[in-house]
């Protein structure tokens, strides 16, 4: 199918205007690039109550978590979500707008989960941090007015990863939180650079690219080996059974379209329940794009209805 039109004019602007990749970068300059594209437009969709940034005592130190709330007079579902950037750039901001609209169209906790970057944090220091996050989260649900035994892991990009790394160490972790669901939109699920269709497809410059991925996935590995670890590419787990219900997301202008589908179907065939949809007009990254295009609101709205029927 066709590019859609909107992200096709946002494509001829990066054209224009000289938009230079990020693997054509330093990580410095990747970072601030990375920041100044930050989605900040929120007015389609109605905000949380509240929002506001805490730490906790993270595996290194001081660990940043930012706290979503809708009104309610119960306790509410919690979405633990980690923010995307290839483990290399990104921040709490990246996710904002996401977070702010799964809250209230949830309506739902949403707890956007900091962590350590590569390359002076490689793997597996974000995997540490987001679980501890995870526990934390879990154990403090109440005073957020969330419910503990509804836990939703989530994340886009290199943190439906992380999210999907959470769910399989806390179903190996005997103390591990009680994880409801899993949303993984357009992730990353295999390091080892096979050429799939998709990467095939999708080396164009102007958009995240297969470039793009081999360079984020060489900066977060600094030992090879590591690549084949299921902690970084979940796809090769020796087990995918056990595992909480999953929404999985891609686009087909995306180079991790394929290891999506292929992650999906592993976990169907585990016994998983699975809901997959590949939006066929779309690159990687639409879904923070709420603000100018439908089909982001309706992704996100595919997700709210997933975690409202997982958490019932």
């Amino acid at each position: 199918m066709p590019l859609n039109p909107i992200v096709a004019r946002v494509r001829e602007y990066r054209v224009a205007t000289g938009f230079t990749p990020l693997y054509t970068m330093s990580i410095d300059e990747a970072r601030r690039s990375d920041a100044e594209t930050e989605a900040t437009v929120w007015d389609w969709h109605k905000q949380p109550d509240e929002v506001f940034d805490l730490e906790f005592p993270g595996p290194a130190g001081p660990q940043a978590l930012r706290v979503y709330r809708p009104h309610s007079d119960g306790a509410l579902p919690v979405v633990v979500y980690f923010f995307g950037g290839g483990w290399v750039v990104g921040s709490l901001n990246t996710s904002d707008s996401i977070c702010r609209a799964l809250s209230t169209m949830t309506p739902c906790v949403v707890v956007s989960v900091g962590y350590r970057l590569a390359p002076e944090h490689p793997f597996p220091a974000a995997i540490d941090d987001c679980y501890a996050g995870l526990k934390w989260v879990t154990d403090h649900a109440a005073e957020f007015g969330g419910d503990s035994e509804r836990i939703v892991v989530a994340g886009d990009s290199s943190g439906g990863n992380l999210a999907a790394v959470m769910a399989l160490i806390a179903r190996d972790d005997d103390d591990g939180p009680p994880i409801s669901a899993q949303v993984l939109v357009y992730p990353p699920f295999r390091a080892d650079g096979e050429e799939t269709q998709s990467v095939r497809q999708n080396k164009d410059p102007m958009f995240f690219n297969a470039h793009s991925s081999a360079w984020f996935w060489s900066v977060y590995l600094a030992d090879p080996a590591d690549r084949q670890s299921p902690l970084a590419s979940p796809l090769f787990a020796a087990d995918h059974g056990g595992l909480p219900a999953a929404l999985v997301i891609t686009a087909e202008y995306c180079p991790l379209r394929d290891e999506g589908e292929a992650y999906a179907d592993a976990l169907s065939q585990a016994g998983v329940p699975v809901e997959y949809h590949r939006y066929t007009d779309q690159a990687h990254g639409f879904v923070a794009m709420a603000s100018i295009l439908d089909t982001a609101r309706d992704a996100l709205e595919e997700m709210a209805e997933f975690v409202r029927r997982r958490s019932e």
